[in-house]
This record gives C-alpha cells, structure tokens and sequence, in this order.
C-alpha cells in the first residue's frame, strides 16, 4: 500500500468519531501505513484540548512540519492556479515526493493543484 495525506476532512470526521474513517486508519495502520499530516491541516482543525478523538487519532499518524522549500512550491501552485487555499496547496506538496495517495474533502480543488504541478497523484474524496 502506498503513502498516504490525510486533509481536514479526515481529522474532523475523526474527531467526530465516524466508524468508517477510525476502521480506515486502522486497516492502514495494520498494514504499515503511516498516514501523514500537515501540520498546517492540524491546525486548521485544532481548536481546543477537549477534542480529544483528534488527539487520539493523530497519535496514529506523522504530522508533517511544513519547511521552507515546500512553502515556496505551495505558493507557486497556488500563483499558477489562482487560488488561495494554503492548507490545500501544503497537501498537496507534502503527497509529491512520496507519490502518496491523498484523501479529501476538496477533491476538486486537490486535483487542480495537483495538475498545475505537472505530476500525477490518486485523490479520492473522503
């Protein structure tokens, strides 16, 4: 199984403690999957120590810190598509190098920015 990115999505639906994405992980955990997040997707999502299935749920994972060269590619995805959405672009330049599977709740805008970076990465909706 491949790498994979974890969006916003996950983590709220997560935290919400929906079976579906805690059986999902867990499988990926089973199978030797680490499942990485930006930590700018934590902290979208991150609003207080009370949420604690979040807490939990990113024990389960690799928060990934954004450093200095994929800040730069994440800003040119988002010059050459015209868009805005930081958190998104990060997703986006965190999936590349690892060819990573990246999971959703913005699959449109996901597939924009990975098309205006040239490459080819499965994004599947949440």
């Amino acid at each position: 199984m491949k790498s994979v990115v974890y969006d916003a999505a996950v983590l709220v639906a997560a935290d919400r403690n929906e079976r579906r994405i805690w059986a999902e992980h867990k499988a990926r955990l089973e199978f030797g999957v680490l499942p990485l997040v930006p930590a700018p997707v934590v902290a979208q999502v991150s609003r207080s120590p009370k949420q604690v299935q979040l807490r939990r749920f990113l024990t389960g994972c690799a928060v990934v810190p954004l450093g200095e060269s994929e800040a730069h590619e994440a800003g040119r995805l988002l010059g050459k598509t015209k868009t805005a959405d930081v958190v998104d672009a990060v997703l986006v330049t965190t999936a590349l190098p690892l060819k990573a599977l990246i999971l959703t709740g913005c699959e449109h805008d996901i597939k924009r920015l990975v098309a205006a970076s040239g490459r080819h990465l499965v994004v599947l909706p949440v």
